[in-house]
């Protein structure tokens, strides 16, 4: 299968609604901010929505979530190591890295797509072996188009994790949850074609990203993400004519704003027009 032959820039427009779109660990699971108050869905997270997505179109991933997963594997280590159906060993890495490396993208989308790097640490008898895939698709992290707010609640646990629930109601049974009340937010990507002929990145595999971007939070639900509270508004895919493209990624991500309210403006380029996706 030839490799992708045009480059592609994109864009995601999303809504969220009394929701918790990325918590952040450090700050009480509180929705990540940046310094000025606007919102941040972090790239990583948006990632893991996208290969879950494409988990879900029946496409094959290395990085799966525990709760998602579909090979019985207990890490990535024991996955990339197993037999079937290519048992990408240490041995395998230390023979040829370049054909392992190949062997990976072939066999999972997001490795393809993403990169990553494949890690053994050292032994009593080898030094360790590593190898670093660079993947051709990049997003950004999304922000909202203005500051959002914030609204914590305090809850009370239904269960008494320890003590006589009868007699007293432990500290454990009290907790905070948190929510963007309503915001939009926008975040951009590309996709180039020089590393996609590197990780054989094709045009179908293009298409199959283009075809989850607008179901990114369908089956993503939670107690903190409850269903229909995240939707992705629009998605906006410009395909360049050429390897190169005729525009700066910077310079087609700039031509799209973005208000408050969802509503977007694009200005045209006479010799790129994007194709406008609803969201599913």
């Amino acid at each position: 299968m030839s490799s992708l032959s045009n480059k592609i820039d994109f864009a995601v427009i999303f809504s969220v609604k009394h929701a918790n779109p990325n918590g952040d660990p450090l700050n009480g699971n509180r929705p990540r901010t940046d310094y000025d108050g606007y919102g941040e869905v972090t790239d990583v997270c948006l990632k893991r929505k996208i290969r879950d997505r494409l988990q879900t179109e029946g496409h094959q991933i290395f990085v799966q979530c525990n709760e998602k997963k579909t090979d019985g594997m207990v890490s990535l280590k024991a996955r990339a190591e197993a037999d079937k159906p290519i048992g990408l060993g240490k041995e395998a890495f230390k023979k040829n890295k370049d054909h392992a490396a190949v062997l990976a993208c072939e066999q999972w989308l997001d490795v393809r797509s993403f990169g990553q790097v494949f890690a053994f640490g050292k032994e009593a008898d080898a030094a360790g072996v590593s190898i670093a895939i660079r993947g051709p698709v990049t997003i950004q992290s999304a922000f909202s188009v203005e500051p959002v707010s914030i609204t914590s609640t305090q809850i009370t646990k239904s269960v008494n994790g320890e003590g006589n629930s009868d007699i007293k109601k432990s500290p454990d049974t009290m907790g905070m949850k948190h929510r963007v009340d309503e915001a939009i937010y926008v975040t951009y990507g590309a996709i180039t074609p020089q590393l996609a002929e590197k990780t054989g990145f094709s045009n179908d595999d293009a298409e199959a990203i283009k075809a989850v971007l607008p179901k990114l939070f369908e089956g993503d639900e939670s107690s903190a993400r409850p269903a229909g509270s995240m939707a992705v508004k629009k998605v906006i895919w410009w395909q360049h004519n050429s390897r190169a493209g005729q525009y700066s990624s910077a310079k087609v991500h700039n031509s799209l704003v973005v208000n408050a309210d969802g509503s977007y403006e694009v200005t045209s380029f006479t010799d790129l027009k994007p194709d406008e996706i609803d969201g599913f």
